[in-house]
């Protein structure tokens, strides 16, 4: 069992003015507020829709990869070094609840199930779960191999999926208890995996490879992307448009429950890593360049 560690002084992370222009890996929602994680430690919390960001103190300088709410107060943010942290005020605060700066192996993706219950997984098949909130995290196995565990989602508090490296898969049906390995319809790696329903998935990753299922990854339809660019990761909006971005400043959107899509790209070519939106369902984009706002088809960065 991996216990709680605590931060020194010298690795609290630095003010920087720009900081929402340095790279930046992942952005959610916590309630009203929008929150995204990124490169030295960086943490950033908007309190007006993206227009403007504040800078959060943070135990630790390595490079943060994703970030995750239960509700609009209880969230967690991993990265480089095995990092995982957690606050319970919207972002405001945060807490070092473990750390392996030994082995350097990055966590990659973290989702929680409710406040206790949560899964963080990462590189060379790093797989951590906690079932009271993070105070302590079981390191384990579910696979042989030590394939980068890259995405999870979930369609139901019980059914969870992994996308992973080299074309792997995997699926539990008991909430991460047990795991088993799918069929996979590329050999290539996948970077993430989103549900649009209870039952339909979008699988994405390496070379602008997409794919979807209908009937919960039993089989799967590639879907034209027109991009060998990589894709990273997807929203679904809460009006049923579907948004996917990644290398090259490319965003792919679908009107149709993505069953097709139609690329755009960024005029720099500037990698975009994740995306969310406002209420007013305005997209909200980070990566390479930071965030990133689209308003009326224009993009307006931070």
């Amino acid at each position: 069992m991996l216990w709680l560690s605590c931060a020194s002084a010298d690795e609290q992370s630095e003010p920087a003015r720009l900081a929402s222009q340095s790279l930046l890996l992942d952005i959610t929602r916590a309630g009203s507020s929008l929150v995204t994680v990124g490169e030295r430690g960086h943490i950033l919390v908007s309190n007006d829709e993206g227009r403007s960001w504040s800078q959060k103190q943070i135990p630790t300088r390595s490079q943060l990869t994703a970030v995750f709410f239960t509700d609009e107060k209880h969230g967690w943010a991993v990265g480089h070094d095995a990092v995982i942290l957690s606050t319970i005020d919207g972002g405001e605060s945060w807490s070092l609840q473990h750390q392996d700066k030994q082995y350097d192996d990055p966590l990659l993706d973290i989702w929680f199930r409710d406040r206790n219950n949560g899964i963080a997984i990462g590189a060379y098949g790093l797989y951590l779960s906690t079932d009271n909130g993070g105070k302590s995290w079981d390191k384990r196995h579910i696979s042989d191999d030590d394939f980068h565990l890259n995405g999870i989602t979930s369609v139901s508090d019980a059914d969870l999926f992994i996308a992973a490296e080299q074309g792997h898969l995997y699926h539990s049906e008991d909430g991460g208890y047990n795991w088993s390995e799918m069929v996979s319809p590329y050999a290539g790696s996948f970077f993430g995996i989103t549900a649009i329903s209870q039952d339909s998935l979008l699988l994405y990753g390496l070379r602008g490879n997409l794919y979807r299922s209908a009937n919960k990854g039993q089989n799967w339809e590639k879907i034209d992307t027109t991009t060998e660019a990589s894709l990273m990761n997807a929203l679904v909006q809460k009006n049923g448009n579907i948004h996917i971005v990644g290398l090259g400043g490319n965003i792919l959107t679908s009107l149709d429950n993505g069953y097709s899509f139609v690329l755009q790209t960024r005029e720099d070519r500037k990698a975009l890593t994740s995306i969310t939106e406002t209420t007013d369902g305005t997209l909200v984009t980070s990566g390479r360049a930071g965030i990133n706002i689209t308003v009326t088809g224009n993009s307006v960065e931070q």
